[in-house]
């Protein structure tokens, strides 16, 4: 028998356990956490995971949308791990935590395109 907390189970995970998970790269560098994802509310499918890193104590802190389909879990680093070097998020689409993005259609294909994974919607 597992010991599996109340809010996930083998397979499913609470969205408040994602929140604040760290993602890092295949080189194992810590690029920041999951500070939230967005969710398509028709087909329930997660679109984004949005990054955020640096800043202090949240100020300051630019936010990354990913594809989601880019994360994956890796148990031995505790995180997500995502396949991408620190120095694509240089130019990468982000926002700042008073200037969320619309999330529309455009926006979508724009990060979508920018790390070079079909946008599926």
């Amino acid at each position: 028998m597992t010991d599996i907390a109340t809010d996930e189970t083998a397979r499913l995970i609470a969205s408040n356990k994602v929140e604040g998970t760290a993602v890092y790269n295949r080189a194992g560098d810590r690029l920041g956490s999951v500070s939230n994802f967005m969710v398509d509310k028709v087909s329930g499918n997660v679109e984004y995971a949005v990054l955020s890193f640096g800043g202090f104590l949240g100020m300051g802190q630019d936010h990354y949308p990913l594809p989601w389909s880019m994360l994956s879990y890796d148990t031995g680093q505790g995180g997500y791990v995502v396949d991408l070097d620190k120095s694509l998020l240089d130019n990468a689409p982000r926002y700042g935590a008073d200037d969320e993005p619309a999330y529309d259609r455009d926006y979508g294909k724009r990060v979508y395109d920018y790390y070079g994974v079909n946008y599926p919607y």
